[in-house]
């Protein structure tokens, strides 16, 4: 039995290190072909300038009759085009070859005309590692058009953001099933409890659950954090109240204490400052304007059903 399992572990760790370097390999593959396109694409401006081509469509048009000849649909007009995009969006080769952005996400990302936009999905999809499905479900979502106005203004391209700044509002939460006369905040706890990976996509990168009705002891009374999150880059906790009314300055008071306790209490010596986020069904201007605290962050959620 000793000796089986001896060859068990050597044959899975085989297999795990053959898993390993065939991701590393098509990581690869796709960085090659995001340069090749880019490299297509810059070919394409020069030659476009050089000729000074009045009527660059039907220049494209005819190249892509060629290649397409020669080596299939991938270079097709549209296709064509999009590599000239590329180009002249990213015209540094640097800013084109992030790790997990591959062709076919830049495919979804060069039609967006907004250059913070187009930065802020890339940053997205590098910092979460987002797939191709994900990402489109976030430019469906309009996650870039829910950040902060002053955040949006200006996104740099590969920059990490600290999560707090890129909270969107609304959050969205999908209540498929559920009966809105029935959303309580215990329910629409659940709701996010049985999404957690999709919520802390909206949250913003790094994220870690913590745990949920999270006991704490003020003084000689009880009382409950809502929700309970590590962010694992940001090396702070975040703690998550719901209320399902309209925002109160006790609801304020009440997230503020918790936030509080966690310091004091939990933190740390080596961890930063914690936040906490209240996400209530509306928020209210005329409280917000007089809230001046960097680690309280108020948004607000959306209820939505898949279509």
């Amino acid at each position: 039995m000793i000796e089986k399992n001896k060859y068990v572990t050597s044959i899975k760790k085989l297999i795990e290190n053959n898993i390993v370097e065939t991701k590393k390999r098509n990581i690869q593959i796709e960085n090659d072909k995001l340069f090749t396109y880019w490299n297509i694409g810059k070919e394409i401006v020069k030659a476009m300038k050089e000729d000074k081509i009045k009527y660059g469509n039907s220049f494209i048009k005819e190249m892509s009759k060629e290649l397409t000849k020669l080596y299939g649909k991938g270079y097709d007009y549209s296709n064509l085009q999009k590599m000239r995009k590329l180009y002249l969006y990213f015209p540094k080769m640097a800013s084109v070859r992030p790790l997990f952005v591959s062709w076919t996400h830049m495919k979804n990302i060069l039609p967006i005309k907004d250059e913070n936009k187009r930065n802020y999905y890339i940053n997205l999809v590098n910092e979460n590692k987002l797939s191709v499905r994900q990402l489109s479900e976030e430019i469906k979502s309009n996650a870039f058009e829910r950040l902060d106005s002053k955040v949006k203004k200006k996104v740099i391209l590969n920059k990490s953001y600290d999560s707090v700044k890129l909270i969107k509002d609304p959050l969205l939460l999908n209540i498929e099933g559920i009966i809105l006369e029935n959303l309580n905040e215990k329910a629409l706890k659940k709701v996010i409890l049985e999404q957690i990976e999709k919520f802390l996509l909206e949250l913003g990168a790094g994220f870690a659950f913590v745990g949920s009705e999270v006991k704490i002891k003020v003084g000689n009374n009880y009382k409950y954090i809502d929700l309970l999150f590590f962010n694992i880059k940001e090396n702070r906790y975040f703690v998550i109240e719901l209320k399902i009314d309209k925002l109160t300055a006790r609801d304020i008071g009440q997230l503020e204490l918790y936030v509080n306790y966690i310091d004091m209490e939990l933190k740390d010596e080596n961890h930063n400052k914690t936040i906490g986020i209240l996400i209530c069904k509306k928020n209210d201007k005329n409280i917000q304007k007089y809230l001046n605290k960097d680690n309280l962050k108020i948004t607000s959620y959306k209820l939505k059903k898949n279509n």
